[in-house]
């Protein structure tokens, strides 16, 4: 067996966030003309994983040139020993629950929140990256003049999809409420087509009933949003878009911060640019009130 390279070997050590630190350090005091990329890179490291030095100056809009000498710059010998430390950190991060829970109890007593805290607040700054934005900003319309919106999500994603639906369906008629079983997965999306918009959600382990639920969209010519967390997710094959959700932490099934701002972010871009929205959420929240669906607070 092939002895690692250094930066093979750190990589484990390292671990993805290690990875978005050292670009960081390069946006904020290396060259001028690295700046940008070493921005973009340090929102999204995991990139590195999955293109060629050509495939990732065309993603993130930039030169080949400044791919190879961002990389250099980081610390790395080469674009290949990068992406190669890269996929060697992700495959170390493919644990199982169990492996996580146990790493848990490796925390000291005061080290476990200010762990949570660091990754929960790095999540939602990524949440506001720039390129993030700028896809959702492509998303909202399509959401606004869908015939039908969808969203499918289950286990941990299935509170992201009902809030998606529950509070989309307030201010806009046309989004759907999450299916809550299985069987109603499918039922739900029997009839969308090229008019309707279907996001699915789902992060490793990915639930086999949203992958199937996105081939199902993707057969039927529906726009497919996808909400995941990896570029190589089944999620983000075949998707009009994707929304890589940051879910670093401790966590025993992955922080959710980060993919709960997106949804948030997605819902009131989407109440502040449709123009029907106000009447409809007047009049929700009109008849909850006439019907003493709300208490007051005690006085």
């Amino acid at each position: 067996m092939p002895a690692k390279s250094q930066d093979e070997q750190g990589a484990a050590d390292l671990g993805v966030t290690g990875f978005a630190a050292r670009f960081d350090r390069v946006a904020r005091s290396g060259s001028p003309g690295l700046r940008r990329f070493a921005a973009w890179l340090a929102d999204q490291p995991e990139e590195l994983a999955f293109h060629t030095v050509r495939g990732i100056a065309e993603v993130a809009g930039t030169d080949p040139n400044i791919v190879v000498r961002t990389v250099k710059a980081a610390g790395f010998s080469g674009f290949s020993e990068a992406r190669k430390s890269v996929q060697q950190a992700l495959r170390e991060a493919d644990q199982g629950y169990v492996s996580r829970a146990d790493a848990l109890q490796q925390f000291g007593h005061d080290t476990l929140p200010q762990a949570l805290s660091e990754a929960a607040q790095s999540n939602l700054r990524k949440a506001f990256a720039p390129a993030m934005l700028a896809t959702i900003e492509e998303i909202v319309p399509q959401l606004i003049s869908a015939r039908r919106v969808h969203c499918v999500g289950v286990r941990m994603a299935y509170s992201l999809a009902h809030y998606f639906t529950y509070r989309g369906g307030i201010a806009h008629d046309n989004v759907v409420p999450a299916p809550s079983q299985p069987g109603v997965i499918f039922d739900s999306l029997m009839n969308a087509g090229p008019e309707d918009v279907v996001v699915v959600i789902s992060f490793a382990h990915y639930s086999s009933e949203v992958v199937r639920a996105a081939a199902l969209a993707r057969a039927r010519k529906a726009r497919l949003v996808a909400i995941t967390d990896r570029g190589d997710s089944p999620l983000a094959e075949g998707a009009w878009r994707v929304l890589r959700a940051p879910v670093a932490g401790p966590n025993v099934m992955y922080s959710i911060t980060g993919a709960m701002m997106i949804v948030e972010i997605l819902l009131e871009l989407m109440a502040a640019r449709d123009p029907r929205a106000r009447a409809r959420i007047e009049a929700f929240e009109r008849g909850l009130l006439d019907v003493g669906a709300y208490i007051p607070a005690n006085r």
